[in-house]
């Protein structure tokens, strides 16, 4: 199964909300789901970013896949660095 890290829209109409989320390549946005890691709101001023980072490094690891979103918001946190650190 090839599993992907990415966002999971969520919240009213213009006002999303975003959780980070762990799915099934094949399965919709908002679809089902394996793990919540985090959220992200975009509409506080910074926007809010909180994911685990210890659940986020075991995917990681076990081959998942951050969609290009999803990767940006772990570069600002520092969690891919750490990653790849790791792998060396």
């Amino acid at each position: 199964m090839a599993t992907k890290i990415r966002l999971r829209r969520m919240g009213a109409k213009k006002r999303p909300f975003y959780r980070v989320v762990v799915a099934d390549s094949r399965s919709p946005r908002d679809g089902r789901f394996i793990e919540e890691l985090g959220y992200y709101d975009p509409n506080t001023d910074p926007a809010t970013v909180k994911i685990d980072e210890a659940k986020t490094l075991e995917w990681l690891a076990s081959g998942a896949r951050p969609s290009d979103t999803a990767k940006s918001l772990l570069k600002k946190q520092g969690i891919l660095a750490k990653y790849n650190e790791s792998r060396k």
